[in-house]
């Protein structure tokens, strides 16, 4: 029993964790309770199904945090940065996937590991013996979460997660939208074009603002909060912040030009963002809604370009569950009153699929290590996945702990650099230079290093 790796979950975290575990030889049994136990989100039984967007964000390893991921997740030959490589889509300077083959393209691997295995069903408890790492994400079975509840004494948090509408491409007017993608960023000239855009005009977002305030929303059960992650806000809490508040966010009209109207500037712009690698279907970036399903259409249908749109799924709201990670995890990600257990992935407190990737795969390396006799030490705090496990596992205050993206505001400051806006690019650029050396010199000393690829 102590010689496999046992892990509930075959999402993101618990996907990317098998992997690196496999790879340094340790026999792994992913626990998925999938299709056997569903979701309302998921709509399949392949491991690492994205429910959300189709989009890792941005994939600048010198500007961005979430990039500088990216850059060190590759470097550590990470399963889930290699696929969705593979089945990249053009999304101007994000990394967005193809999502289905990507998912396909992972259980596939996965499953034809000679270390690992997959057993369906659900874990309702917490193990007593084993090593076992547990990557339920944020939709963790009401069982499991109550078992994890009783053992950590002061139960989960909870906050709300919002999942954007898709449409079909062949339904939009493109008489009225164009492609572009913000400020023409891109290599290429299809990159330049990734986004659909849907402008509109002063008084058709006032309609749209009042149309969306005044729709029926989802309603929350007795004893439920709204305590909503920023990063993923429905748009009508947004709008509910002010209504300008959304075309200086997801719906800014900065760095566009249309095309139909060149010398008529947006009051407001829309984007959308393919989803998959025929085009047939776009996702409306940024427009996570509790909208009803029968006031999600009547709403979209009022921007510009979608008056005829058909949805190929339409926005949802869930609840997601997350530790208080820094009272309750070590900074190996074992359960401090359970150490043969560690957790992994949005469970824990980071937000993103990247980030929660990037979490299992350091628990499957750590987990791993520790069933071979060569414990690891953690990932330095100047690296991205340093900073991140660090913010976690203590560097965050308790009491007002929060689901966190990446960010480089978890990085230590750099010595002479300036702050402020101003001097943020050679920041940036200081940040990443010191973390690619640390975390490459991390990987050099790690003495069980996953060093194969796909």
């Amino acid at each position: 029993m102590d010689n496999i790796l046992h892990i509930v979950g075959g999402g993101m975290a618990g996907s990317e964790a098998a992997w690196q575990a496999a790879q340094m030889g340790v026999r792994v049994v992913i626990h998925e309770m999938r299709p056997t136990v569903g979701t309302f989100a998921h709509r399949t039984g392949d491991l690492a199904e994205m429910v959300c967007s189709n989009s890792f964000r941005s994939d600048d390893d010198e500007q961005n945090a979430v990039g500088l991921l990216h850059w060190e997740m590759r470097a550590a030959n990470g399963l889930i940065m290699q696929i969705a490589d593979r089945h990249r889509l053009p999304a101007g300077g994000a990394l967005a996937v193809d999502r289905d083959p990507f998912a396909r393209s992972v259980t596939e691997t996965l499953k034809a590991h000679p270390n690992v295995s997959v057993e369906y069903g659900e874990v309702d408890s917490l193990p007593e013996s084993g090593q076992w790492i547990i990557a339920t994400g944020p939709l963790t079975s009401e069982k499991l979460g109550q078992a994890i509840a009783a053992e950590t004494g002061q139960g989960a948090l909870a906050f709300f997660d919002a999942i954007a509408p898709i449409v079909h491409y062949d339904s939009i007017d493109m008489s009225r939208a164009w492609m572009q993608s913000r400020y023409d960023k891109g290599e290429t000239e299809e990159e330049r074009t990734a986004y659909l855009n849907c402008p509109m005009d002063r008084d058709t977002y006032e309609a749209f603002i009042d149309a969306l305030l005044a729709a029926d929303k989802a309603e929350f059960h007795e004893g439920e909060t709204a305590g909503y992650f920023d990063g993923c806000l429905p748009i009508e809490v947004i709008a509910e912040r002010g209504r300008e508040s959304l075309r200086h966010g997801p719906m800014k009209p900065v760095g566009l030009t249309n095309p139909h109207a060149p010398d008529t500037k947006p009051w407001a712009v829309v984007q959308l963002r393919r989803d998959n690698a025929l085009g047939t279907l776009y996702n409306i970036v940024g427009f996570q809604t509790k909208m009803k399903y029968g006031a999600q259409t009547e709403v979209l249908r009022m921007i510009p370009g979608l008056e005829e749109a058909r949805f190929a799924r339409l926005g949802g709201i869930h609840r997601n569950t997350f530790l208080n990670s820094p009272t309750l995890l070590d900074e190996q990600m074992r359960l401090r009153s359970r150490p043969n257990i560690r957790f992994a992935g949005q469970i824990t407190g980071v937000e993103g699929y990247v980030e929660s990737a990037a979490m299992g795969l350091l628990s499957g390396r750590m987990a791993a290590a520790e069933i071979l006799g060569s414990p690891l030490a953690a990932p330095p705090q100047d690296s991205a996945m340093g900073a991140l496990i660090h913010h976690i596992t203590g560097g965050a205050e308790a009491k007002t702990f929060q689901p966190m993206n990446v960010n480089f505001g978890l990085f230590r400051p750099v010595d002479g650099l300036k702050g402020g806006r101003r001097g943020r690019k050679d920041r940036y650029k200081a940040y990443t230079d010191r973390a690619k050396a640390a975390w490459t010199d991390w990987l050099e000393h790690s003495r069980l290093d996953a060093a194969q690829t796909v």
